[in-house]
């Protein structure tokens, strides 16, 4: 099951005396990601190298660094940590010491896979899209009960006689989310796939 980040976060360590900084964060597309990396970019740092996977999509860049040294061992630290949804930079200010291309790799990887390690993680649930219409009597026992089914509320729309929901539930669910429906509604309420 992949992971992603709740929330951007860092890690800094010092090797051979260059300083390597990795900060990464959750992204849901390639303009975000791309966003992320200019905003977190040093301009003053010798290489801020990246790597970002959302989805089937990924980039990276070794900006300067020799080929394959820096922004492929991040990307594989992504998909090491299973990982999805997630844009790293990994910033270095040279310290006067080559690393070596192997030492790079390790550098760059390892900052990127302790940063993704010490971030607050979240697992990806695959949801299917549906909506239904419930009486105002029905709402709230349907609402108090969408938790166990760890559905999502993404949004409601009122009327006359009571709301139309438009829900996200786990992939393999609808079927337990449509039982829950027909008890609440006796048989009347029904899941319509968007």
């Amino acid at each position: 099951m992949p992971f992603s980040l709740t929330r951007p976060c860092e890690y800094r360590e010092e090797i051979k005396k260059s300083r390597f900084l990795a900060q990464a964060a959750p992204v849901s597309s390639a303009a975000e990601a791309q966003a992320f990396i200019e905003r977190h970019s040093d301009p003053a740092a010798s290489h801020n190298c990246w790597a970002w996977k959302v989805g089937a999509q990924y980039r990276f860049s070794d900006d300067g660094e020799p080929g394959g040294t820096a922004g492929r061992p991040i990307l594989a630290a992504i998909e090491g940590q299973d990982c999805d949804g997630v844009a790293v930079v990994v910033t270095r200010w040279y310290g006067g010491i080559q690393l070596g291309t192997g030492g790079l790799a390790r550098a760059y990887g390892g900052s990127a896979n302790k940063c993704l390690q010490g971030g607050e993680r979240v697992e990806l649930i695959s949801r299917e899209r549906c909506s239904c219409h419930c009486l105002f009597a029905e709402l709230p026992l349907l609402k108090a009960r969408l938790g166990e089914l760890e559905a999502v509320l993404e949004g409601e729309a009122y009327d006359a006689d009571g709301a139309t929901l438009q829900l996200a539930i786990p992939e393999g669910r609808m079927a337990d989310l449509q039982k829950v429906l027909s008890d609440i509604s006796r048989g009347r309420g029904v899941l319509h796939r968007s």
